[in-house]
C-alpha cells in the first residue's frame, strides 16, 4: 500500500473463532485507534460491533479509544467475554477436587 507523505498504515484486525479480517488502512500523524477502526468501515462486514463500547487494544495491550497510533501498529478490537473467567477456573478447581485429581484442601495438584 503507497501511503502519501507524512501518513502511515495501520492494520485494523478483528477475530471470530472461526475467521478473522485484517484491514489495512492509511492514516495521518495523530490519528486516533477509534479513528482508524471508523475509517477501515469494519462494521460493514461486522454490524454486531458497537464503537461506542467496543474495547480496543494495541498487540494485546488494552488502550483508550483516543490513544493516537504509530506507524506499524495494529488495532484489535475485542469480543465482549461470554463467561467470567474467574468463574471458570473455580468451577474447573472444583471439578477436579471432585474427580480426586487435585487436593481437597489446598487445591493443589496431587502427586
Amino acid at each position: 500500500m503507497n501511503c502519501e507523505p507524512n501518513t502511515f498504515a495501520v492494520n485494523v484486525v478483528y477475530a471470530l473463532p472461526e475467521q478473522q479480517k485484517v484491514i489495512s488502512v492509511t492514516v495521518e500523524p495523530g490519528t486516533s485507534c477509534i479513528e482508524a477502526v471508523r475509517q477501515s468501515h469494519i462494521v460493514d462486514f461486522y454490524p454486531e460491533i458497537d464503537l461506542e463500547t467496543v474495547k480496543l487494544g494495541i498487540y494485546s495491550r488494552l488502550v483508550k479509544h483516543h490513544e493516537v497510533l504509530q506507524p506499524g501498529q495494529r488495532v484489535e478490537i475485542y469480543r465482549p467475554l461470554i463467561a467470567d473467567p474467574k468463574d471458570v477456573r473455580r468451577r474447573r478447581a472444583e471439578k477436579a477436587k471432585l474427580e480426586g485429581r487435585a487436593n481437597k484442601v489446598t487445591g493443589g495438584k496431587l502427586s
